[in-house]
């Protein structure tokens, strides 16, 4: 299963326990493959070093690191029209269209409501892991 995780997912995946962590551990072990575009690795970089400075004991290189190498990376043109109220979001979705993904991994509301859109689906992190990749 193939699947894109929204900044907030992926960071707090890093920085703190609970589902998105759960998540990234899924994908360490292969149980789900993680799509990503150029973007939204410049925002997972630009995210990580900013909330570094509040946590100095957390690196967050080698996660961006092991996302360059085990991460699929796809080019992901610009959407013709804006489509979440964030047009800063809409990077997740044309990374999704452009990898054929059909599941943003997010707790971002205003991403949660264009759940649907060109048939995917915007789940947050705990009904994933409930609906997904319970055991």
């Amino acid at each position: 299963m193939r699947i894109i995780l929204d900044t907030n997912v992926l960071i707090s995946g890093v920085f703190f326990a609970g589902p998105p962590y759960q998540i990234l551990e899924a994908w360490r072990d292969g149980k789900v493959k993680l799509n990503v575009s150029p973007e939204i690795l410049e925002e997972y970089q630009r995210v990580g070093e900013e909330l570094s400075g509040d946590f100095p004991s957390i690196n967050i290189q080698p996660i961006l690191d092991l996302l360059t190498i085990r991460a699929e990376i796809v080019s992901a043109p610009s959407l013709s029209e804006p489509v979440c109220k964030d047009p800063d979001d809409d990077k997740f979705l044309a990374c999704a269209i452009s990898c054929k993904c059909q599941w943003i991994i997010s707790g971002d509301k205003q991403l949660l409501a264009v759940s649907g859109f060109r048939g995917i689906t915007v789940i947050k992190p705990r009904k994933f892991l409930d609906e997904y990749l319970s055991v």
